[in-house]
């Protein structure tokens, strides 16, 4: 079922009295009057390869790119510059984000421009930028949840690579007690982006809405078990439970303590910047499954490209997000700067790269990437207040795991502030 966003909701939600602004002049330039240019909100060293190979093949409509400072920061920039009417034409913002933006009025309805785009795009990922049949954005990069092992600790303590989470279990008993200082993973409990992916993979949606009622289900039967899951293997001590990428976990990687990182494609070119010694010692593997047979995973990350409603220029700009992200140069832009592309033509451009640093001796890494990247959860459920689901589970996983408290109640303590903030700003919402 395709997700609805009703435009009603923009003013209970945000309080927002928008004036839909003139189309102007979309495409083109009338004569005499010079290039059209384009102001573009975005962050990421992909951006000004992007911006300058459009740049250099479109005279007559130019972008000026400003950094934003990152998603939460432009999110919440984008929401005040669409009050104040001074918006930029076009800004990057995060799939999990793009609903809050739909429902604030900042995203504007490209459909007629760019929904014959779909086909350049695994269905996963398309799915995050339709709503109800429109399209808000066009899909630039992806994380779709992966595997980065130790290859070499993995060769000395005779691990085999976990296909299933069950294995994976098994793998944690096993390093364990091989290397009591070591452990195969960590459970952070900071990162709501992780498990949030874990729950999709088992097939939760956390956000769904019917009309213009939405259901919130992230303390549902499927979030419980994985909770439970990794409640598991923390109170067997197996995995350890702690913030990722602090100076102390940093430390435990570079010392060979931490053998494995289930995150996304994104992770090893993290992991080469925390120990670059280990070069040639890390290589990637699809996820872990559920249930062994179904290899779909969900993303942990990922950005789109929107026109907003205050943009003059809605025609170029939506022109300049399409070609951005769908053309080889944009794609060989996004490559060059270590960006994954979202689109199918920029994934099958990379298995033309070398691996990255990290993993230089698996020459099929970036056919491992794809195929994992075609098989992704189909529909990726958000809601529009990810900021408010973010800290409350930040705050109630690191209280559980400093309290010794289940981790099923923390999703609970998060579904209740989640619930609670979106009745407090007008939507109709009820508890899965």
């Amino acid at each position: 079922m395709r997700r609805r966003l009703p435009a009603i909701l923009a003013a209970a939600t945000l309080g927002l009295a928008l004036t839909a602004c003139s189309s102007g002049e979309e495409s083109g330039t009338a004569a005499g009057d010079g290039p059209v240019t384009l102001t573009y909100w975005a962050w990421g060293t992909a951006q000004d390869g992007m911006v300058e190979a459009w740049n250099a093949a479109h005279p007559d409509v130019q972008v000026e790119k400003t950094d934003a400072g990152g998603s939460t920061d432009s999110s919440a920039k984008l929401l005040t510059a669409t009050r104040a009417g001074n918006a930029p034409d076009v800004a990057v913002v995060q799939y999990d984000t793009l609903p809050a933006m739909i429902v604030g009025g900042v995203a504007e309805d490209i459909t007629e421009q760019v929904g014959d785009l779909s086909s350049q795009f695994n269905p996963g990922v398309w799915s995050q930028v339709e709503f109800d049949g429109a399209v808000y954005g066009v899909p630039q990069d992806v994380g779709p949840q992966a595997f980065v092992y130790n290859q070499a600790r993995f060769a000395e303590l005779g691990l085999a690579v976990p296909t299933t989470w069950q294995e994976f279990a098994a793998a944690a008993e096993q390093v364990k007690q091989a290397d009591p200082q070591a452990t195969l993973a960590t459970f952070a409990p900071d990162q709501f982006g992780f498990f949030a992916a874990m729950a999709q993979q088992a097939g939760s949606q956390w956000w769904t809405v019917d009309g213009d009622a939405w259901t919130v289900n992230i303390a549902d039967e499927t979030s419980q078990q994985v909770a439970t899951f990794w409640q598991d293997l923390v109170d067997r001590d197996v995995v350890d439970a702690e913030p990722i990428l602090t100076p102390e976990w940093n430390a435990k990687l570079s010392a060979g303590k931490v053998l494995a990182w289930p995150a996304a494609l994104w992770a090893p070119g993290v992991i080469e910047g925390v120990a670059p010694e280990q070069a040639g010692q890390w290589a990637l593997a699809p996820m872990p499954q559920w249930t062994a047979g179904d290899d779909r995973v969900a993303f942990q990350g990922g950005s789109s490209v929107v026109v907003t409603t205050s943009s003059e220029h809605k025609e170029a700009a939506a022109e300049f997000a399409a070609w951005i992200n769908s053309s080889q140069e944009g794609a060989a832009a996004q490559i060059e700067a270590g960006q994954y592309p979202a689109s199918l033509v920029g994934q099958d451009l990379t298995l033309e790269s070398d691996p990255p640093l990290l993993s230089p001796q698996q020459a099929d890494f970036w056919q491992v990437a794809k195929t994992i990247s075609s098989s992704t959860v189909e529909q990726i459920s958000w809601g529009p207040n990810v900021n408010v689901a973010n800290s409350a589970f930040q705050d109630a996983m690191n209280a559980a795991v400093s309290n010794g408290a289940p981790l099923t109640d923390a999703l609970q303590a998060t579904q209740d502030a989640v619930v609670a903030d979106m009745e407090k700003t007008g939507f109709e919402v009820s508890a899965g």
